[in-house]
């Protein structure tokens, strides 16, 4: 008996006058590398090129039409000031119109505001990019703007800040899609991390440490290579050769968390890919990624994904089988 192949999930990226060209193309480039899970296309409004926020014109082949079609639609950031000035123009919010009811909504920095004018995110959690979010919750008072992550997964709408936690987003809808062996596949090819949590902040004051200053890059890596000890401050401050107030100092600011919750965030990841991928016991992940007990890695997991983790192994081997 042939078996029927598994049409991909689409995603209909909509660019409005004023697209970011850098990210207007990041669902393509993530999802498009997903082996063929994902069919990327790209719309206007009515078809024709868009002007880009730089000194050039973009071409695009569809109209919004293609909307009604997409099992998510990605709204691309653009020049806002006009919808933040003058609402948003007529035609965006009947293209909008035309999505299914059940498609997944998800923006990428400016997008937000677009999806906001449009009064699809009334009495949702929300971010976009920090430099509008203040302007962005005058305007919408009730949206719940959380200023200070990466992105919001409030189930059906989802939405990023800047560019990279644009990535971040991609990324996170991949492993909530497929897994963590997916989504970590698409981060090595497209040379990203592999995982940022949504309520990591999305100001960080010192990315990349000055030329003449020690970073604590290295005393991360050391530590992914090591979850499975219970690692303390004092061992990752020796390790970068600081003293406990700087290297926590150095690591917020190069991170945007504390090293402590940075651990946490690490050891769940871990335990994740494990209850994926292994048949091992909670007790004996909990183990393998350095928590105390099975107690303590259910207590974590339940915090950072709302689920024990016998329930988050069989719904990834159900979502797996579906896929078979």
């Amino acid at each position: 008996m042939q078996i029927e192949a598994i049409r991909p999930h689409r995603v209909v990226v909509l660019a409005l006058d004023g697209v970011y060209p850098f990210e207007l193309g990041i669902p393509n480039r993530v999802f498009g590398t997903a082996d063929g899970r994902y069919e990327v296309l790209t719309c206007s409004v009515d078809g024709r090129p868009v002007r880009s926020n730089s000194d050039f014109h973009i071409a695009v082949e569809n109209d919004a039409s293609l909307l009604a079609t997409a099992e998510t639609v990605v709204i691309a950031p653009c020049d806002v000031l006009g919808i933040l000035n003058d609402g948003l123009p007529h035609q965006v919010s009947e293209a909008l119109a035309r999505m299914k009811p059940n498609a997944r909504l998800v923006s990428i920095c400016t997008g937000a505001i677009v999806v906001a004018a449009a009064g699809l995110l009334d009495d949702r959690p929300a971010t976009t990019h920090w430099n509008f979010t203040d302007r962005f919750q005058r305007l919408f008072p009730r949206i719940r703007v959380d200023p200070n992550v990466l992105y919001v997964d409030d189930g059906d709408i989802l939405t990023s800040a800047g560019a990279s936690a644009g990535v971040d987003l991609c990324l996170h809808l991949i492993r909530r899609d497929h897994g963590s062996e997916v989504a970590n596949m698409v981060a090595r090819r497209c040379v990203v991390p592999p995982w940022r949590e949504g309520g990591q902040a999305q100001f960080i004051e010192q990315p990349v440490p000055p030329p003449a200053a020690a970073g604590t890059a290295d005393a991360r890596q050391w530590a992914l290579e090591n979850l499975h000890t219970p690692l303390t401050m004092a061992d990752l401050a020796g390790r970068a050769r600081m003293s406990g107030r700087t290297f926590a100092r150095r690591f917020r600011d190069e991170v945007g968390v504390s090293p402590g919750r940075w651990l946490i965030q690490q050891r769940v990841f871990r335990a994740r890919e494990l209850l994926e991928t292994t048949e091992l016991s909670v007790d004996r992940i909990a183990a393998e990624v350095g928590f105390a007990t099975g107690t303590s890695l259910r207590q974590h997991l339940h915090e950072a994904i709302g689920v024990a983790p016998l329930a988050y192994r069989r719904t990834f081997r159900a979502l797996v089988n579906a896929e078979s």
